[in-house]
Order: structure tokens, then C-alpha cells, then sequence
């Protein structure tokens, strides 16, 4: 009899180490998931025609807008349940910007864009300073 329960918690043992080991593929593979889930949510196509100065405003305007959603997500995780409001309200959002700025910047580079030079600053006049307005003759009397 007791070689039949060493058998047994051999084997027990085998098939559980064998799972853990599948389980470990199984979830590195999720690893991966991040940067094909991110273009699946996007239109590699839009960006083709785009030329260096569309794509320039463009890719402002993205890396805003990721880093404003990632701002909302962390803030959301600050409440309670705060990691799983953050992920069914703003989970997908962030993954279809970054799929979009992933495809936005792979036009920039095809097209061989540069950062256009940052603006001269335009010296700005101080505004007049408005005199102040005479007393009212009313004083405290309300009407």
C-alpha cells in the first residue's frame, strides 16, 4: 500500500509542477500581448498621407492626450476600487492612443520628419493698467 501512495504523490507532484510550468508560458505570453493589442485598436493606414507638419501637430496632440489618461488612471487608482474603475474606464482608451501614436511615429521616421525649430518668443506689451472707477454717490442705500 505504500508504494501505491508514493506512486500517487509522485505523480501528484509531476503533474503539478507540469501546470505551474504551463501557467509560467502561459502568462509570459501575455507579456507580449502589449504592443499587438495597442495597433489592433488603431488604423495603421491613417497616418500615410499625412505630411511632416500634420504629423508634428499630431503626435503633440497624442502624447497630450496619452498623458492625460494616464494622469485619469492614476487618479482613479487612488480611490476604491480604484485599480478596477481605472481599468474598464480608461484601459482601452489608453491602448488605442498608444497604437495610434505607435503608427503616428512610424510615419514620422518614414517620412524622415524633423522638430521644426520652437517659435521666437514675440515680446508682449504690458496691458494698460484702467484707472479706478469714481464712488458711487448712492452710498450704502439700496434700491
Amino acid at each position: 500500500m505504500t508504494a501505491i501512495a508514493t506512486a500517487l504523490r509522485t505523480r501528484l507532484r509531476a503533474s503539478a509542477a507540469l501546470a505551474a510550468a504551463a501557467l509560467g508560458f502561459a502568462l509570459s505570453g501575455c507579456a507580449q500581448v502589449g504592443d499587438t493589442m495597442a495597433t489592433a485598436f488603431a488604423d495603421p493606414a491613417k497616418y500615410e498621407l499625412y505630411n511632416c507638419q500634420q504629423l508634428e501637430v499630431e503626435r503633440k496632440r497624442l502624447a497630450t492626450a496619452l498623458a492625460e489618461n494616464q494622469g485619469l488612471m492614476a487618479k482613479a487608482e487612488t480611490g476604491v476600487a480604484g485599480s478596477v474603475v481605472s481599468e474598464l474606464a480608461y484601459r482601452n482608451e489608453n491602448i488605442a492612443l498608444r497604437g495610434q501614436a505607435r503608427f503616428a511615429d512610424d510615419a514620422w521616421r518614414n517620412n524622415r520628419c524633423r522638430e521644426s525649430p520652437p517659435a521666437p518668443a514675440a515680446a508682449v506689451a504690458p496691458a494698460p493698467v484702467a484707472a479706478p472707477a469714481p464712488p458711487s454717490r448712492a452710498g450704502k442705500a439700496v434700491y
